[in-house]
């Protein structure tokens, strides 16, 4: 009998000796478990190269060009005389004001733009170089165009270069210059129009159309919103452009260089043509980009300008005008207008890849122990300028999960907010998977994460 009740206090002891260190393993776990909670180190740009394949599947929104304010402008709007109008912020790919933005429209020689995208892409490859000589077939010579088409003065017996071509193009609006571009590249211009739409089609934008290269047929469509995502795309792929061709004010066609031997000075006069583009020198900042005009589109204008590192961008189009005077005087209003406006309001928060926000949150029944967070979506947005500073970013995540999750699944969402206004909310989602962990791993884990999830009801 003694040796029995020996056993039992024996066995009594031991067993209270499992159960306080299972206790004290269990306290210790969920202890962990909640403590991991907090900010982390922003990921390496290689981690993120790998997440944002993810996300771009998951979140196409991530790939257009331009997108609609995630909240509401707090100020009056602005009037302007176009049929239709966009701005953007180049940096965000933010709108900031919109008018009829899906009415499609003729570009006109707006259209000139996607052709030199065409051009530079071809010389970042080195297929060709501005510096190439281009032969210029007689259907590009000044001659032979439509009486009512821009030139450049192209004609028989001169010497120019892809670049000149391109000055022609971006200042003078030459039709002619859009032909020798249009065959040197491709070899007839339907197949140079085929680049040109699968530039556009590469670039999502499914209203925008073209059948020739210079503008000059009603039947290339676009609008104001595909317009703009286009020009936002050219703008930051090819920033020399701007400095290079279309800041520049006048253009001096043919000069002496440019002419063969066999030309005779006094039937190839030097014409200069001052930049279509009135609004430069005459609004701060601006350095482009292009106008348009053919009288099924009225005057349009892709228009941007640059102060303090912002940039926005406009694109007006069916400008009014019963001539060249009125609509350039409808074009400058507009843009002055609406240029104006958005500097006066609006600013970019921008927070650095380097100081990207990273959260980490526990793991209970996995392989991996805790989860690093970060934002589905770059931390770029245009906000009011008064409010620039005064933003703050607030995590809404749990304080641990259970289980394996894939990289990009979505866990809780960042809110930037100032003055009370939400100015965006954003997924916050998983830097990498969360591998699934053993059988007893996930036992302990579901027993880990109940008694954690007990104590957060608990303390709230």
């Amino acid at each position: 009998m003694k040796k029995s009740v020996k056993v039992f206090v024996t066995s009594l002891a031991g067993a209270a000796t499992l159960a306080l260190a299972f206790g004290t393993a269990l306290a210790c776990s969920v202890h962990s478990l909640r403590q991991k909670t907090g900010t982390a180190p922003s990921p390496s740009a290689r981690e993120i190269e790998k997440l944002e394949i993810r996300l771009n599947e998951k979140y196409p929104e991530r790939l257009l060009h331009v997108t609609s304010l995630p909240y509401e402008i707090p100020f009056e709007q602005p009037e302007v005389n176009c049929e239709s109008a966009v701005v953007i912020d180049t940096v965000t790919g933010n709108i900031l004001f919109e008018k009829n933005p899906n009415k499609q429209i003729p570009p006109a020689s707006m259209t000139k733009l996607v052709e030199m995208f065409v051009v530079f892409e071809e010389c970042r490859n080195s297929k060709i170089t501005l510096d190439d000589i281009v032969p210029l077939p007689p259907e590009s010579w000044s001659v032979n165009l439509p009486s009512d088409a821009s030139r450049m003065f192209l004609g028989k017996n001169q010497k120019v270069t892809l670049r000149e071509l391109l000055l022609g193009l971006s200042i003078a609006s030459g039709n002619d210059a859009s032909i020798a571009v249009a065959k040197y590249i491709s070899g007839d211009m339907d197949s140079f129009v085929a680049r040109m739409n699968s530039v556009v089609k590469n670039l999502g934008l499914k209203k925008t159309h073209f059948v020739e290269s210079s503008g000059y047929s009603e039947n290339n469509i676009t609008t104001a919103r595909e317009f703009a995502a286009f020009s936002r795309v050219y703008i930051n792929r090819f920033p020399f452009s701007l400095k290079d061709f279309h800041s520049k004010s006048e253009l001096r066609y043919p000069q002496k260089k440019n002419l063969l031997p066999d030309a005779r000075l006094e039937d190839n006069p030097e014409i200069v043509q001052k930049n279509t583009n009135k609004l430069l020198g005459k609004l701060e900042g601006c350095d482009g980009l292009k106008t348009g005009f053919i009288y099924e589109s009225g005057y349009n204008l892709a228009l941007t300008a640059t102060r303090d590192s912002r940039r926005f961008l406009s694109i007006t189009m069916g400008g009014p005008g019963n001539n060249t005077a009125e609509g350039n005087k409808y074009r400058v209003i507009d843009g002055t207008t609406l240029m104006e406006y958005c500097f006066a309001n609006f600013d970019d928060y921008i927070v650095p890849e380097s100081e990207r926000h990273a959260y980490k949150i526990g793991v209970a029944g996995a392989a991996d122990s805790e989860c690093i967070l970060v934002p589905a979506f770059d931390e770029k947005l245009t906000v009011p300028k008064s409010m620039k500073n005064k933003i703050n970013a607030k995590a809404h995540i749990p304080s641990f999960i259970l289980g394996k999750r894939n990289m990009g699944h979505q866990i809780g969402f960042l809110e930037y907010e100032a003055d009370g206004i939400t100015l965006r909310k954003v997924p916050l989602v998983c830097l990498t998977d969360i591998q699934e962990g053993s059988v007893l791993e996930k036992l302990w884990g579901k027993l880990v994460y109940k008694v954690a999830l007990k104590l957060e009801e608990k303390n709230k």
